[in-house]
């Protein structure tokens, strides 16, 4: 434990004697071994990342390298939270910002990680509020594909805003309709919609060609633009991951993140 107290030490990881910090810095300890594994999972990325147990620390320890956080901007804080913000919702800044920002200097993140946060309230004033947060980390505000960690955004989009400013190291999630419009690769890494408008496969049987055609060829468009393509409200279980990637779906939504981190393992992913 004292090994791994000196290294937050020796990151800035200060202070300590706060109980917020301390409560992260134990989160780090227990999670730096478990994360310190010779695997990670490219298209593993964890819907709503915030309800498992441990936010951001159970998504690491099977392997994603993507995660999703609801944000919400509440009295001139961002917590974390999927509908209704309340007084006692965590702020983002201690969830995520932080700890990845840590764990980045520690050594102990995948290549290319997505943090991809979803606004629900305002998107012009939450967005401010977040750019201006998240310079505490510069790290994490990195302006090309090689970042450590990629922040973007999707729900609520400030996009006219952020392509008024122009890319300041915060990205947007892109919808098919974006497509062909322009957008870099930085500013837009990943393409999303919601997977009812593209098949009504459900998942329970072996699909047709026929069930999935649709994703394929959107899959084509995204992949020509060197962006990566992620459908939410999928069926979630082994029979449509499977389906799923063999369409060209490059990131895997799911609420289930030890059995796709099982599921990934076996296929050698």
């Amino acid at each position: 434990m004292h090994y791994y107290f000196a290294r937050l030490l020796s990151v800035g990881f200060l202070p300590i004697r706060q109980a917020g910090w301390v409560l992260v810095i134990l989160q780090l300890h227990f999670a730096v071994p478990c994360i310190s594994q010779d695997f990670s999972h490219k298209e593993a990325h964890a819907h709503n990342d915030y309800d498992h147990p441990h936010p951001l620390f159970d998504a690491l320890k099977n392997g994603f390298t993507s995660v999703e956080a609801d944000i919400h901007l509440r009295r001139g804080i961002l917590v974390v939270a999927h509908n209704h913000a309340g007084s006692r919702s965590p702020r983002l800044e201690k969830l995520y910002l932080r700890p990845l920002d840590s764990l980045q200097r520690l050594g102990h993140l995948p290549a290319g990680f997505f943090l991809m946060i979803d606004i629900k309230t305002d998107a012009e004033e939450t967005y401010r509020v977040l750019k201006s947060e998240s310079k505490k980390y510069p790290a994490l505000l990195c302006s090309s594909q090689s970042c450590p960690v990629k922040i973007f955004l999707s729900g609520n989009r400030p996009m006219k805003l952020i392509m008024k400013e122009g890319y300041q190291g915060i990205g947007i999630d892109g919808r098919p309709v974006d497509l062909g419009n322009g957008f870099t690769v930085e500013m837009m890494p990943v393409v999303s919609d919601h997977y009812k408008n593209w098949s009504s496969w459900n998942g329970r049987t072996t699909p047709s060609e026929k069930d999935l055609i649709r994703i394929v060829e959107l899959a084509k468009r995204v992949h020509a633009e060197g962006k990566k393509l992620r459908l939410w409200a999928i069926p979630d279980n082994e029979l449509a991951w499977e389906a799923l990637l063999n369409t060209g779906v490059d990131l895997i939504n799911t609420d289930h993140l030890k059995e796709l981190n099982e599921f990934l393992k076996k296929k050698g992913h």
